[in-house]
């Protein structure tokens, strides 16, 4: 299906991540209780709080065409069949464990998937108020002042930065680096690592380890946007819509050229 999104699409989707990020620090700033689900990932009232907003929101503001995969409905066993067309992926709290410690490093996340590809993404860290939005307007983020268009740098030929999961580093991904010229390596939480890629701020993030779809496909559409890759371990590209929404081993990357 070829899709036309406008900016009003952006607009709304950016509004409603930060309303969904605002009921978030409402429990994060209180004395909020921890639940574990059966994979014993932690789930607490934020996560369950702002998907039900952002779901409610997409339907009424934007469309109530498209399926809606959430990660807290999905576990509770409320899948929509997606078909061939398009379908949300949502992440209403991506790193929970992180929320958890009080870190600040969780994201909302919001996506749009068409042709299996992630064509419009917003993430959103409700501790800074930052938001990053991709889609094919480009990539931009706001960061207090208003959206600017960031992109992805050149790989530098003194050495990449590598961004490793604070949470899941393993060596796995030592091994894996050990193929590129490393000249640092800087960790940050969540989805904000494809972010940080956007930004031009980083080079290369491998992931060899579990991740679910709306784990990444936020942050994967800004990257894209930004002039960036997310593959798998072979060079394909990461798509979406895949049985039982979970992921490969990936690597996403900025600009290679230069």
């Amino acid at each position: 299906m070829i899709l036309n999104i406008p900016l009003s699409m952006l607009d709304s989707l950016h509004l409603m991540a930060v309303r969904a990020g605002k009921e978030i620090m409402e429990v994060y700033n209180s004395d909020f209780e921890v639940e574990y689900k059966g994979d014993d990932s932690p789930v607490t009232a934020a996560d369950r709080r702002a998907e039900d907003l952002i779901t409610k929101a997409i339907k009424e503001e934007i469309t109530a065409e498209f399926p809606i995969i959430g990660e807290e409905a999905f576990s509770d066993g409320n899948v929509p069949a997606i078909g061939d067309g398009p379908f949300w992926l949502l992440d209403p709290l991506d790193g929970t464990k992180e929320f958890v410690k009080k870190t600040g490093e969780f994201t909302v996340n919001i996506a749009l998937i068409n042709l299996g590809m992630p064509v419009v993404g917003v993430v959103h860290t409700p501790a800074t108020g930052h938001v990053y939005m991709g889609s094919p307007h480009g990539a931009f983020a706001d960061l207090g002042s208003g959206p600017k268009p960031i992109s992805c740098r050149a790989w530098p030929p003194g050495g990449l930065t590598a961004l490793v999961s604070k949470s899941h580093k393993s060596p796995e991904t030592d091994e894996f680096l050990k193929d590129y010229d490393i000249r640092e390596e800087t960790s940050a939480g969540s989805s904000l690592k494809f972010c940080v890629i956007a930004r031009g701020i980083a080079d290369i993030y491998p992931r060899l380890g579990r991740t679910m779809e709306w784990d990444t496909a936020a942050g994967h559409a800004v990257l894209r946007a930004a002039g960036g890759t997310v593959t798998d371990l072979d060079g394909k590209p990461l798509t979406y819509g895949k049985p039982g929404f979970e992921n490969p081993h990936f690597v996403a990357k900025g600009k290679q050229q230069g």
